[in-house]
């Protein structure tokens, strides 16, 4: 019997420990990548600003293969609308274009439902410098607790950002390989 106590002692202060360290974590997140692209604002924003070029780029569009997609709204740009429901690795989710400024910024409201739910603001920005392009994917949003415990086991940043890393080679592969097609 003392030993089940003992036991349960040892829980409970490693329950209370995690809560601890994870209510030091901060209150909101950001998660961005950047890289450098051979080629003009004008080359990349378009497969941003349109959702129909994300099949060709996004590094989450390749892990299932029944992915459900529904676009919505306007074509592209401001008011463009992309649904998706997928497997485990993609879930379900709504993504918004609510801002933009041709050919520098594109800023969307993204709205995961499955596996959990979260409300977070993606943000492309291509800033020219010197014939290229420095191109910016930050993702930003609120850390509601049981986010903050399970960054005591996860790096969110690792994780999504090896995502991104995907995503940005993708789009940078492409708007490279047009350029060169198109000189």
């Amino acid at each position: 019997m003392q030993i089940l106590a003992i036991i349960l002692g040892l829980i409970v202060i490693a329950i209370l420990a995690i809560l601890a360290i994870a209510a030091t974590k901060p209150a909101t997140f950001s998660i961005r990548r950047t890289t450098d692209v051979d080629a003009a604002p004008e080359a990349i924003f378009p497969l941003i600003n349109d959702f129909r070029n994300w099949h060709d780029w996004s590094p989450w569009e390749a892990l299932d293969p029944d992915l459900k997609r529904k676009m919505s709204g306007a074509e592209s740009g401001r008011g463009a609308v992309y649904e998706w429901e997928g497997n485990k690795k993609v879930g379900s989710g709504r993504m918004e274009i609510t801002e933009v400024t041709a050919p520098t910024k594109v800023v969307i409201k993204l709205d995961f439902l499955k596996p959990f739910e979260a409300h977070n603001v993606a943000r492309f920005t291509m800033e020219p410098q010197n014939g290229k392009t420095r191109l910016n994917w930050e993702m930003t949003g609120p850390s509601p607790f049981m986010s903050k415990v399970m960054q005591v086991f996860m790096n969110f940043d690792t994780m999504v950002g090896t995502d991104f890393e995907k995503g940005l080679a993708s789009l940078k592969a492409i708007a490279e390989r047009q350029r060169l097609a198109g000189s």
